[in-house]
């Protein structure tokens, strides 16, 4: 990450959207200039209008349900309490979930996405449902995954890095790259954490050389560079629950498609066994294509951006543009 101009606040309509908006402003206000998109996407109400036979009585439903969606995300927005933080807020109605959250990436384009985990089982508190785990599979952007826990001060960021062949080209040096951009706006501290699978001297050596040419890079003393021995899968999790990081930063899971191909991995691994936020950070790979709903979800049916205060005077309600004729019809 070398900016962070704007981010991607995506919404649960839920009690983890208050942690998640004040870790957004806090990383915003961070950056000194990134705006803050507050976006929800209706999921649920597009898969009913999907299924409906009257198109009156579907956009008649839709038109119902924005103003109160909006009129939510505005509460949230007044919650926060940040006049210096440029916030906009926008609603879509699209099914699936990940897949509305992902137009909306391609349209606005944001250096970050932020969401809270959702979670998929009442007695299983880390568990993610399977939109969480597709956007994280299909997010084009950096994507910070949400607990409610809240940092620290001053935070600790942790860069899980692999310098061995099997990692994709330069994704190390991003990942550090970004939990530096991350650690120097925050005013946290930062490891760097490599597990040695083993190896021939030789390899060992060269891997070993390419770690600390990277912290000396950017400029990260001896004495936060940790290097594990054994199985990432066993040590990493062991270790970072050990020190209690506030958020860590590694490579996004697997680009291949499918829920089976995100089962195993060490990425999943981790997400499903520690209480911290996730920063995946993706390698240098094509934009997915996501493909059109079958019905009027396949556009974003109404938005609207509303800037925080006007002249000095909040917005409120009664300023509203009526969105009507913005309504796309299938």
């Amino acid at each position: 990450m070398n900016k962070l101009d704007s981010i991607l606040v995506v919404a649960n309509r839920n009690n983890t959207d208050r942690p998640l908006l004040a870790k957004a402003v806090l990383i915003a206000r961070s950056s000194l200039r990134a705006k803050i998109h507050l976006f929800y996407c209706d999921s649920e109400l597009a898969y009913s209008l999907r299924h409906s036979y009257d198109t009156s009585a579907v956009e008649k439903a839709w038109l119902e349900s924005l103003s109160e969606r909006l009129d939510y995300l505005e509460t949230l927005r007044g919650w926060a309490s940040a006049p210096d933080v440029d916030i906009s807020v926008d609603a879509a109605c699209d099914s699936p979930l990940y897949e509305g959250v992902v137009r909306k990436i391609r349209e606005l384009r944001p250096d970050l996405v932020m969401k809270s985990a959702s979670g998929a089982h009442p007695l299983r508190r880390l568990t993610l449902g399977d939109n969480d785990w597709q956007l994280m599979r299909a997010c084009p952007a950096t994507f910070m995954l949400v607990r409610g826990r809240e940092w620290r001060v001053p935070p600790r960021f942790a860069a899980f890095v692999d310098v061995s062949d099997q990692e994709t080209p330069r994704l190390a040096e991003e990942i550090i790259h970004t939990s530096e951009y991350f650690n120097l706006g925050c005013g946290g501290e930062l490891d760097v954490v490599y597990t040695e699978r083993g190896g021939a001297g030789a390899a060992r050596v060269e891997r070993a050389e390419e770690l600390r040419r990277l912290a000396r890079e950017y400029r990260i003393g001896a004495e936060y560079v940790h290097v594990l021995e054994g199985d990432p899968d066993v040590t990493l999790p062991e270790f970072a629950t050990r020190q209690c990081y506030d958020a860590l930063v590694l490579g996004a899971l697997t680009h291949r498609n499918g829920i089976a191909a995100l089962v195993g991995t060490l990425t999943g691994k981790l997400v499903d066994s520690i209480d911290s936020d996730f920063i995946l950070v993706k390698g240098a790979t094509p934009d997915q294509e996501i493909p059109k709903a079958a019905s009027l979800t396949a556009v974003n049916m109404a938005t609207r951006w509303m800037p925080l205060q006007r002249d000095g005077h909040h917005v409120g309600s009664e300023e509203r543009v009526a969105q009507n004729e913005e309504v796309s019809r299938p």
